[in-house]
């Protein structure tokens, strides 16, 4: 819980004279939450911003900020949680005309003295966010309404407050550079969780916020907030709402709704048999084999038994050097005669095949003739 407010009043003026801007006035407000307060002009939408900031005290009735009455607080101490919890952005810019861009995003560091290297670095920062960086050194009254508007937002958030108060944010802006702004606004609140509250009479403004609170004659008439309320289920157990708005649950995570454990759901679920069907058999499914297979055939596994290290050392026999050698002995003695029967005798016949027979060839000499011729 982030404001609390109890029983505020306001009232201006006195006798004939007096105006009760606020009346009776109770109200909450979380961490993280979006809300457009919504009233017609006079209504007191602006005076209850002004008493929410601290920019006012009021006549009556208390306000909470963090668990702490600002009542007791001192100046002192209501100006630093100005300086550093929120940020404010007004429908007239109040910025210094002459000043460049830079110097007046960084006023809010200046007052809480900070050095001026961390001041220039984190305006930096505060301008690229509002796509303004390359025009820091320019002059403030050089600027459009739209991009005053978002040097106004980049000071606001200079200093990453809770809050920020927009009061008509988009009242002296046309409507493209009003969408802009607001889109701007939102974007900030969902990426960094800073409470966004906004006055406004826009209603398309409005509905873009996770709770509307709207006034008439200083009271709340209206409230979509109050299904937000915390209620808790039993002593021990975690306070949630289902209907909590986003910006909410996600800065607040125990407020989530927590899942059911399963004794709950074994109590709160029945089995029914009324529509019970069997299962048709799946069609068999044609791969690129010749023999189909059936998606839903039963697969039998067999369980294997496997040794371990111990089974094995436990199964292992002592063994002696000696039988080991003489049994390797007898083996390749063994080996050597299966060898010696089963190779094939070599036979004579095999030879004569095929060596070929050898033909002895005498020479006979022939008579000399020369005595018988002469």
């Amino acid at each position: 819980m982030l404001f609390e407010t109890r029983h505020l009043c306001k009232t201006y003026g006195r006798g004939a004279n007096k105006v009760d801007a606020i009346r009776d006035l109770n109200l909450t407000i979380y961490k993280g939450e979006a809300i457009a307060i919504v009233g017609k002009s006079g209504s007191g939408k602006s005076t209850l911003m002004h008493l929410l900031a601290m920019l006012d005290k009021p006549t009556k009735g208390e306000i909470i900020l963090d668990g702490k009455k600002t009542k007791k607080l001192r100046a002192r101490e209501l100006n630093k949680i100005r300086n550093k919890k929120f940020g404010f952005v007004f429908q007239s810019f109040y910025m210094n005309a002459n000043d460049s861009v830079i110097s007046n995003v960084m006023l809010p560091l200046r007052i809480a003295k900070t050095r001026m290297r961390k001041a220039r670095k984190v305006a930096n920062t505060a301008l690229r966010i509002v796509e303004l960086d390359q025009k820091k050194y320019v002059k403030a009254k050089d600027l459009s309404g739209g991009q005053k508007q978002r040097v106004c937002i980049a000071r606001a958030i200079v200093n990453m407050p809770e809050v920020i108060f927009a009061d008509e944010p988009t009242g002296n802006l046309d409507s493209i550079t009003g969408a802009k702004i607001t889109d701007l606004l939102f974007k900030l609140n969902r990426k960094t969780g800073i409470t966004l509250i906004i006055v406004t009479h826009d209603e398309d403004i409005a509905k873009l916020c996770d709770r509307q609170i709207r006034i008439q004659d200083g009271q709340i008439i209206k409230d979509t907030g109050k299904k937000y309320t915390k209620r808790p289920l039993n002593s021990n157990a975690q306070v949630y709402h289902p209907t909590l708005p986003p910006s909410y649950q996600r800065m607040n995570p125990s407020m989530q709704q927590p899942m059911a454990t399963s004794t709950q759901v074994k109590t709160t679920t029945k089995p029914s048999t009324q529509y019970v069907t069997k299962a048709t058999p799946k069609p068999l499914v044609q791969h690129t084999s010749t023999k189909p297979t059936q998606l839903n055939t039963p697969i039998t596994v067999h369980a294997v038994p496997v040794k371990t290290t111990a089974t094995i050392k436990a199964t292992k026999k002592p063994t002696n050097k000696r039988t080991t050698t003489a049994k390797t002995a007898k083996s390749t003695t063994t080996k050597t005669a299966t060898l010696k029967a089963t190779a094939k005798p070599k036979t004579a016949t095999s030879k004569t095949t095929k060596s070929k027979p050898k033909t002895t060839t005498t020479k006979v000499k022939k008579p000399s003739t020369r005595r018988a011729t002469k």
